[in-house]
């Protein structure tokens, strides 16, 4: 005989508040036979159907109004494989019950997930297209172990929350559940009862796709295939190649001229790609194309951290992207932000009523400065929801390095705060020692896992050690961003050069630090708005002297020991500050002839330059590679050192910051012999005055600064010249 559920159980599942659903629904064990539940509002009949035999077994009584029915199939002990004919009206449908599957996580999954060491969570979390007893649909998975129930709502079952609820597994406070018929393309969410009884509606952390912003909906997508690690890439990525970043915003890089539209994955795999790779860059950075809700926020508060987003086109156009930049040669960084994340109320912010993915003491998760919450590194499954998301764009999508955004504010807990406004950590230090852990564990892992591929910290203080592998305790970073000679060049190069005699131990410093850390020489968008004005603008005098100026200083840059990095619109000296709402001022290279297509034409020429010589690179971290031979003239700024290579390659770069020539300029030089001039900034083919050397110089036998050598130069006004010496 049967044993009819309990009224208040009842009530409990049909209203969305009973946390076990598999102990209610689905096929059970009774002592006349087995019974059949089911929980299907609105419809009028329901059969249980043996799948095997396509024959009906029992109809379901209904039990209570709203929708919950229970049969009977008396005598039979084995369970069986069955479906139920559903008759809503005159609609008929035969459907696979959810209640009829096992558990879906592996003991093993829930021990790393638990230990926070799973490599791939995002192969077992979210939503994944599943086939299993020869049906086909999605398995859902949401780690929320505070819930006191979770319904998977969308398309598929009219966004209703009875439909669905989820099993929870205790060991690790992750729900599951594996609906039928779902397929690619649906969108879908969680339905969250919190731990206080609240009901909210949350896309899923772990989602692959979302919805086009203002909608905040997930979107069932098959995870991406294994992007395999070419030796190509890996060598592109290498500490003695040259590595020449173009960094890029892809909304306002350029737009549609008729709509003001962003431009899509595939239109920018043509247009951007083949601008890249003609303009001789090495590598692409994307600033964050991780789903994110507010446009004005450039990417940098995302939430979908899965999801590339919507606004150019499908996870699939994305990928895409990424191959046509690697077929052309060209190695891609994405900007990554694990160190905070935005409190919308569809997102991440006391998931289940808890601080789940954030510290709980806005002393700790709460960013005065961006108004935002940060992640709580030391939760084993948030440092396992972060690190994987690392892994998983590498290894899903071909990235080849993630630069890490704003690590001095996950690494240090007094970061832009008061005193009385942080909590120390466990012995009484401001150091963030979880998210120090958790970089370490990150860099060290994609290091061994997925060998080529590169980690970029932009840590703007004096923290030791970034670029230091963790057994060594360092950070494990393969690169730094240098903003303290970012910070010192541009502070120099915006004096008057009448003025910076008193100043030429800025542009002489970092040398003295260059090979603490290996560094990359950043003119990112962070220096071109906010009221920074634009590089060109930062120049001072006319715009004879404005253009020459930033002329000088890029070949500077090129030159001095560490990899590069340029951001849109400086390559052609764009006048105006960065906007992303608008695209780049394309209009100024009009002309061919003018003073902006000339800063083009030496910002390409430099990278191929820069590309073909390898004493500018190959020794980038090596003190060998580099030799001062005019460090002190401070009365006519003028800075002269020599780049070397492993083969006795060597350049002479010699950079005169004031507007006056130099003839007749003598350097004592290393090596003997000729000198040819491959670069000159102020060239007539960059609208430059196009002083310069005739081709070579010959070098003396005359001593000049401590040398016995010297050679005799033409310096041109405000330039920056590049000679080869020939072997």
């Amino acid at each position: 005989m049967s044993v009819l559920p309990d009224q208040h159980v009842i009530n409990q599942i049909i209203s969305g508040h009973y946390a076990d659903p598999f102990s209610l629904l689905g096929m059970h064990a009774v002592a006349a036979g087995l019974e059949v539940r089911a929980l299907l509002p609105d419809a009028d009949q329901v059969w249980v159907i043996d799948a095997e035999k396509g024959k009906k077994v029992v109809e379901l009584r209904r039990i209570d109004d709203r929708g919950f029915f229970v049969g009977l199939i008396p005598r039979r002990k084995n369970f069986f494989r069955y479906q139920l004919e559903v008759h809503w009206g005159e609609n008929v449908h035969v459907i696979d019950d959810a209640y009829r599957f096992g558990t879906l996580l592996q003991e093993l999954d829930i021990w790393l997930l638990s230990e926070g060491t799973h490599l791939r969570p995002y192969e077992k979390l979210g939503a994944h297209l599943q086939t299993l007893d020869n049906v086909a649909g999605v398995s859902f998975a949401v780690w929320a172990p505070n819930a006191q129930r979770i319904s998977v709502v969308g398309e598929f079952n009219f966004w209703d929350g009875r439909r669905h609820p989820m099993r929870q597994r205790r060991e690790n406070g992750i729900w599951e559940l594996f609906i039928p018929a779902v397929s690619e393309g649906q969108l879908y969410k969680f339905e969250i009862i919190d731990c206080h009884g609240n009901v909210s509606l949350r896309a899923d952390p772990y989602a692959f796709e979302a919805q086009m912003r203002p909608e905040t909906a997930s979107c069932v997508r098959k995870l991406p295939d294994i992007v395999p690690f070419s030796q190509t890439r890996k060598e592109a990525n290498a500490l003695n190649q040259p590595v020449s970043v173009y960094e890029v915003h892809l909304g306002s890089w350029r737009r549609h001229t008729d709509d003001n539209f962003w431009l899509s994955y595939g239109e920018l795999a043509e247009q951007l790609v083949s601008y890249a790779r003609w303009m001789g860059f090495t590598h692409i950075e994307l600033m964050p194309v991780n789903e994110h809700p507010f446009d004005g926020s450039w990417g940098y508060q995302p939430l979908g951290m899965y999801a590339p987003t919507r606004r150019f086109g499908t996870p699939q156009d994305f990928k895409a992207l990424v191959d046509a930049a690697h077929n052309a040669g060209l190695n891609v960084i994405l900007d990554w932000v694990p160190g905070h994340f935005p409190s919308d109320s569809h997102g991440l912010a006391e998931f289940d009523g808890t601080a789940l993915y954030e510290y709980a003491d806005p002393r700790e998760g709460y960013h005065q400065d961006w108004n935002t919450l940060i992640y709580n590194y030391g939760r084993h499954e948030v440092r396992n929801y972060l690190a994987g998301n690392g892994f998983y764009w590498i290894e899903r999508f071909g990235i080849d390095g993630l630069r890490v955004d704003a690590v001095a504010s996950m690494i240090y807990r007094d970061y832009s705060r008061k005193a009385g406004e942080w909590i120390p950590n466990y012995y009484g230090g401001r150091e963030n020692l979880e998210a120090i852990a958790f970089l370490k564990y990150t860099n060290q892992t994609i290091g061994r896992e997925l060998g080529g591929a590169v980690t970029l910290a932009e840590e703007s203080t004096d923290y030791p050690g970034v670029t230091m592998p963790p057994d060594a305790n360092g950070l494990g970073f393969h690169y730094k961003w240098n903003m303290g000679w970012m910070n010192d060049s541009l502070k120099y190069m915006q004096l008057d050069p009448v003025h910076r005699k008193y100043h030429h131990n800025l542009m002489t410093f970092g040398v003295l630090y260059a090979y603490s850390e290996n560094f990359i020489l950043p003119l990112s968008h962070d220096e071109v708005v906010h009221g920074k004005k634009s590089l060109i603008d930062k120049m001072p005098g006319d715009a004879w002297q404005k253009f020459a100026n930033l002329r000088a200083y890029y070949g500077f840059m090129w030159a001095h020991p560490g990899k590069k990095l340029l951001f849109m619109g400086c390559e052609f000296a764009q006048g105006r500050e960065w906007n992303f709402n608008a695209s780049l001022d394309w209009h100024l290279l009009d002309d061919p002839n003018g003073w902006h297509a000339g800063v083009q034409h030496l910002v390409r020429d430099l990278n191929h330059t820069y590309r073909d010589n390898a004493p500018l690179y190959e020794l980038d971290f090596n003190p060998r590679g580099f030799e001062w031979l005019v460090v002190d003239d401070h009365a006519n700024s003028i800075f002269a050192f020599a780049r070397r290579d492993e083969n006795a390659g060597e350049v002479i770069v010699i950079s005169n910051f004031t507007p006056v020539p130099r003839s007749d300029y003598r350097i004592g030089i290393s090596r003997p012999g000729v000198y040819r001039e491959i670069l000159n900034t102020d060239s007539h083919f960059y609208h430059g005055s196009n002083v310069g050397n005739a081709g070579a110089v010959h070098s003396e036998n005359i001593s000049q600064h401590q040398r016995e050598h010297s050679i005799s130069v033409t310096i041109p006004p405000l330039a920056t010249v590049y000679l080869r010496r020939e072997p």
